[in-house]
Order: structure tokens, then C-alpha cells, then sequence
């Protein structure tokens, strides 16, 4: 009899201490904290970025001073050739 008692006594145990870590919180992923570098060329050249949504998700959209619209990485990419 106090075998069983035993076990059942860790039993219950073990499955409180399974019950409080579901409820523990999940630490998230730290964010970078970094910019995108397209948009802040964007505004630096003084563009304005406007969000559009795609089949593929979202895509930036740099709208120049002077109207003209390009994707803001293709900017980028004109005015930051590879080395």
C-alpha cells in the first residue's frame, strides 16, 4: 500500500510540475533593431516608401520627389552597384 502512495505521490508531482512549465512564458527572439538599409536611402534621397501588398507579400515602393516610383531594393541596387 505505501508503494502505491509512493508512486502516486510522484505521479502527481511530476505532473504539476509538467502543468506549470506550459504555462511558463516563451522567451521570444531578441530583434535585430537594424533598419532596412533601401528605405532609409530611400528617405534619405527624399523619397517617401509606400507598403504594397503582393501575391508574394509586401513590397516597398520608393516614391521619389519628382513622381517617379521604383521598388525601393531595385533603387538601391541602381544606386549601390556591387564591388
Amino acid at each position: 500500500m505505501n508503494k502505491a502512495l509512493e508512486l502516486s505521490g510522484i505521479a502527481l508531482v511530476a505532473l504539476v510540475a509538467l502543468a506549470l512549465s506550459a504555462c511558463a512564458q516563451q522567451k521570444l527572439a531578441p530583434s535585430v533593431g537594424m533598419a532596412n538599409p533601401a528605405s532609409v536611402y530611400c528617405g534619405e534621397i527624399g523619397g517617401q516608401v509606400r507598403m504594397e501588398k503582393t501575391p508574394q507579400g509586401q513590397e516597398g515602393i520608393c516614391v521619389l520627389p519628382n513622381g517617379t516610383e521604383m521598388e525601393e531594393w531595385t533603387l538601391y541596387r541602381k544606386d549601390h552597384p556591387a564591388k
